[in-house]
């Protein structure tokens, strides 16, 4: 079996070498390491690109979302892990949005860890409890999930919750109260199956709603 080459770009020594020893020990190859975007760019022009990259988001001189921007333009194949401290939607949206594979939490445990890897590598996604089973296959098997049957204010709405607006700042650039708002937000819940914003927002890109950026 192959053993999948990984890059991890992480500001935190101590961080990237717990990490390299414990991905080397459940089978996975370290290619290189950096501690930011700007390493990581250096590194891709005098090496082969790696099967996966770890990407944390705050990092000094270039960080994760304009790292993995950057690497969805020029390198758009390449797949990214982002793996954070942060677990709000607002950090997974924008890493989704700018060309991560998949989204993790630093405290992950082992087993999750490689799940997560091997998921991105052979499937091109991970995106554990944020969404359902159901957008999951959806998006593996590019599934029509009746985006024809939006209403044009509900294609508005979803469009919005891809930007980094509140739900009151959504609701004032409808020029709707909150609470419609917060009902357009329940009735696509429950119509796509979905539990958070997140889910809301990989509809959006997998059903070409709003394009990547």
């Amino acid at each position: 079996m192959k053993s999948y080459q990984i890059a991890l770009v992480d500001d935190h020594v101590l961080v990237r070498n717990g990490l390299a020893g414990i991905l080397n020990k459940i089978g996975y190859q370290i290619l290189f390491e950096c501690s930011n975007g700007l390493e990581l760019i250096e590194n891709l022009k005098c090496s082969e690109p790696p099967d996966l990259i770890m990407m944390d988001i705050n990092m000094p001189q270039m960080g994760g979302y304009e790292t993995t921007l950057w690497l969805r333009k020029n390198y758009p194949l390449l797949n990214v892990l982002a793996l954070s401290m942060y677990d709000s939607e607002e950090a997974i949206i924008k890493m989704i949005r700018h060309g991560a594979k998949g989204y993790i939490l630093k405290d992950i445990g082992t087993y999750e860890l490689k799940q997560a890897i091997d998921a991105v590598i052979q499937k091109g996604f991970h995106y554990t409890e944020l969404v359902t089973g159901r957008l999951i296959h959806s998006i593996s098997h590019h599934e029509d999930d009746g985006v024809q049957t939006l209403s044009p204010k509900q294609q508005e709405f979803l469009k919005l919750v891809c930007t980094e607006m509140t739900y009151k700042e959504i609701a004032m650039e409808m020029h709707l109260s909150p609470r419609t708002v917060d009902g357009y937000r329940e009735d696509l819940f429950e119509k796509l199956n979905v539990k958070s914003r997140v889910g809301l927002v990989l509809f959006a890109i997998k059903q070409g709603i709003v394009q990547l950026n």
